[in-house]
């Protein structure tokens, strides 16, 4: 098993650069489900953040992409059911995939509750405002 970082993702989706997309193809499409290649969550919350801010990628393209890595054989997720679970709280509607994938991780580790003071996390992602100190 190899790793994979953001930027070699990035490259194979977007074939966006003469010479790093190339060697991105390459070596993505050698790898097998015998010798796969592994995401971690970082670099997937990464990739995330990437497809949105600098190509504009619409939420049911990103939610696709993250599927298809998903699904694909010659790849592993770090914690992929985990993944799997914040992507259908990500599809359900909720616009931010970090805050999906942060709350079902603790999810995941056996927390009752996440707790954050991002007003969209709590409406859509299932957290918690913090609690009022009195």
């Amino acid at each position: 098993m190899v790793g994979l970082d953001t930027n070699v993702l990035i490259r194979y989706l977007a074939q966006d650069d003469p010479k790093q997309s190339p060697q991105a193809s390459r070596l993505i499409e050698s790898l097998t489900p015998q010798a796969p290649g592994f995401v971690t969550m970082v670099a997937l919350v990464e990739l995330v953040w990437v497809l949105e801010s600098c190509y504009d990628a619409p939420h049911g393209t990103v939610a696709l992409t993250i599927e298809r890595l998903l699904r694909t054989k010659s790849l592993v997720l770090e914690q992929a059911e985990t993944v799997w679970q914040a992507l259908r709280v990500f599809i359900a509607g909720h616009k931010d995939f970090a805050d999906c994938l942060i709350e079902r991780s603790a999810h995941s580790a056996g927390c009752v509750t996440v707790y954050t003071f991002d007003r969209t996390a709590i409406q859509k992602s299932g957290m918690h405002p913090v609690p009022n100190a009195s």
